[in-house]
Formats: C-alpha cells, sequence, structure tokens
C-alpha cells in the first residue's frame, strides 16, 4: 500500500522502546524505577474532578464551539492577565485545543509552509522537529552547549537567521533540560526577533513549575512589537495534573486564531466539552492551589541532584523548571538509546535517551516520582556505572 511521503518521513519517538520496555518488565513483576514519565504522577485534585462529574450530571455533554467555550476562554484571558501581564481578547484571540501538542501542531500548520525554515534550540522536545516537517517547512537547530545552560543567546539567533526563517520555537521551561530564561535573556532574544520581524511560538506549558528566585517572564510580555509576534502556548496538563483530560491553549493575534479555528474546525472540532469544564474549574483555583505540588518537586529535584552528585561520571545543568534532569551519561557509554536500553536491562531503571531530543550523549530523568524511588533507582544506576564505566 503507497504511504505518503510526510507520513514516511516523521521520525518515531525515540522513546517507545525504553517505555514500552519498561511496561513488559513490570508486568512480569520486576520491580521498575520509572524515570521516563513526561507527567505529574500526583493525581488530578479533587474538586477538578468533582466539576467534571458534575459538568456530566447538569448534561454538559453535547457540541461546544470548535475552540473552546466561552466561560473557558474568558478564564484563559484572566489567566494570561493575572499571570503574564499579557492582554489577549477572549472572543478572538485565545483558542482551546485537545492539549498543548494539538495547539503547537496546528500553528505549524497556520504559520509555516515550504522553503520556511523554523529556528529550534536544541536539545528539544522530541515532537517539534516532527511538527514543523509535517507542515512542509525545514526545522534548523540552534545548538547548545552545558556551557549557555543549553540556552541559545541573542547573538546565535541573530547569525543563524536566514531570508527562509519564519519563527523560533523558545520552550521556557525546557523539556528536556529545565532550563528557564531570565527576563533579561528574553528581551534580548526579543530585540532579534522585532528587528528581523520573525515569530516567536512560546512554549510555556511547564510556567507553574519553576523552582528559581526571579518571577517567571513570558516573552509576549516585553512590549507590543513582541507581543504582536508571539502565540503564547500553555495548558491544564502539567501544573494541575491533567495530562489525560488534553486541555490546552494558546494566545495570539486575531488572524492566526482564526486561521487556526479554521483547521481545527475540519479536524477535531472542539475538546471535551467535560475536560473544559474541569480545566475551567482548574483555573479558576486560589493561586495556592500548586504550592505543594510544586513543593514536592523541588525536594525530589533537591534529592536527585544529591544522589547524581555522588556518581562522578555524571554531570547534569542545575534545573530551575519542569521536572527532569538532563545528564551528560557520555563517560559510562557509547549512545544514550544502547546505554538507556542497557541500564533498563540489567538494573529495571527506565531513563529517555537524549538522541530523541538532539543530544545523544545525555539522558533524560524525570523525577516525577517519590523521593523514596529516586534514592533507590539512583542508586541502582551509581552500582551499575561503577561497574560498566569506560
Amino acid at each position: 500500500m503507497p504511504i505518503s511521503k510526510r507520513a514516511k518521513n516523521v521520525v518515531a519517538s525515540s522513546t517507545l522502546a525504553i517505555t514500552a520496555r519498561a511496561k513488559e518488565l513490570k508486568a512480569q513483576g520486576c520491580d521498575v524505577v520509572n524515570f521516563a514519565a513526561g507527567e505529574p504522577d500526583f493525581d488530578t485534585p479533587d474538586f477538578i474532578k468533582k466539576a467534571a462529574i458534575k459538568a456530566i450530571e447538569d448534561g454538559l455533554t453535547k457540541y461546544t464551539p470548535s475552540i473552546g467555550t466561552v466561560d473557558l476562554r474568558k478564564a484563559i484571558s484572566k489567566k494570561f492577565l493575572d499571570d503574564n501581564n499579557l492582554k489577549y481578547d477572549p472572543t478572538s484571540e485565545i483558542v482551546v485545543s485537545c492539549g498543548a501538542k494539538h495547539s503547537l501542531y496546528n500553528l505549524m500548520q497556520v504559520l509555516v509552509e515550504e522553503k520556511d525554515e523554523v529556528l529550534v534550540p536544541a536539545p528539544y522536545w522530541v515532537s517539534y522537529p516532527e511538527m514543523i516537517k509535517l507542515s512542509g517547512a525545514t526545522p534548523k537547530f540552534l545548538e547548545t552547549t552545558s556551557g549557555s545552560q543549553f540556552k541559545i543567546t541573542a547573538k546565535q539567533l541573530e547569525e543563524s537567521i536566514s531570508p527562509n526563517t519564519k519563527a523560533l520555537i523558545l520552550n521556557s521551561p525546557s523539556n528536556p533540560t529545565g532550563t528557564v530564561y531570565t527576563k533579561t535573556e528574553l528581551k534580548d532574544i526579543a530585540q532579534v526577533c522585532v528587528k528581523r520581524n520573525i515569530f516567536v511560538v512560546s512554549d510555556e506549558i511547564y510556567e507553574k513549575l519553576c523552582y528559581a528566585k526571579e518571577p517567571y517572564t513570558s516573552i509576549a510580555s516585553l512590549g507590543k512589537e513582541i507581543f504582536d509576534l508571539t502565540v503564547t502556548v500553555n495548558g491544564v496538563s502539567k501544573a494541575y495534573a491533567m495530562t489525560g483530560w488534553r486541555i490546552g491553549y494558546f494566545g495570539g493575534s486575531k488572524e492566526i486564531a482564526q486561521n487556526v479555528k479554521k483547521i481545527q474546525d475540519h479536524s477535531t472540532s472542539n475538546p471535551s466539552s467535560i475536560s473544559q469544564a474541569a480545566a475551567l474549574a482548574a483555573l479558576g483555583a486560589p493561586p495556592d492551589t500548586l504550592d505543594a505540588m510544586k513543593g514536592k518537586f523541588q525536594k525530589r529535584r533537591d534529592v536527585i541532584m544529591k544522589c547524581l552528585d555522588k556518581i562522578p561520571e555524571i554531570s547534569y545543568i542545575y534545573p530551575n523548571g519542569a521536572f527532569y534532569i538532563f545528564c551528560n551519561i557520555s563517560k559510562v557509554g557509547e549512545d544514550s538509546v544502547s546505554t538507556a536500553k542497557k541500564i533498563l536491562d540489567d538494573t529495571n531503571v527506565a531513563c529517555i535517551p537524549g538522541k530523541g531530543f538532539g543530544a545523544d550523549e545525555y539522558m533524560r530523568l524525570s523525577f516525577a516520582t517519590s523521593v523514596e524511588r529516586i534514592e533507590e533507582g539512583i542508586s541502582r544506576i551509581a552500582k551499575w556505572v561503577k561497574e560498566n564505566s569506560k
């Protein structure tokens, strides 16, 4: 059967083999420590679940506008204003989608096309390049190093822009590195984007999981010119432990929102009406609702760093956000895929290879698990490294 070129050109997730093998081992009764999770291990808060149940009982189970209910878009508009100092019109500049990933995919379909380039700082989230390729455009990677905290600089950005450059994807806090751009760094990047007139797709899904003392900054808040060029993407998945509810959203210009609406009209139509009711409850909760979960993640981050510090062969970049730590394993393995496979087979500890993130000398460890499991998992890795280091 003939398959389209665009489908053939998409690279399958490099993490699937590891996660599938981990599940297989767990099903066999093995004591698997999972550092592969890309989601909070906490349950969705009860008040959110109750809002969803009430929506079902009240009969809110029909179609909604394809871009989300008016009430939810108003709540998102308020969130953007209160948290990020961003003013988006809820009726014409906000779109609710089936997860932040869906928002990002639709934006690539609207913003870029064949011969366009999209700049992607590396390491990057695994889906960015494939979304770009599916739009017909070309991903152009901006390589970073541990010395720069895996962040791009304004100078590097300026030098990477070509006549075909249409957009920059900026992810802060970052998956997989956990790095967070400072306000000063974002100002410098914004100046370049305004000067060269390129769009910024700002993926802020981990915004609520920042551990730095400096307040979080959305790049779109740094002036009208960069605001007009930026699409701000977020969602409830990570902040409220709602990954399975599939609610993401973005704020952007009326023109961008209208064109994304057309694509969504003819693809998924509206996100689940019940999930939208749950998201409305989440966004309406007091700000301190998230403090307990964030505090636990910060404690776990400190624990995993303390444990890794005892393994001289492994280094990492201090994560100021999200729930990942990106570890350099070049001294203990030939490449990330084979190293992750060996660690899983030999120790029953699941880690995600860095290859899929554009960094084959690294592995991503998620600390979205208990302190006890973190200590156990790193202890096993330490023993394995001692026995297998170069």
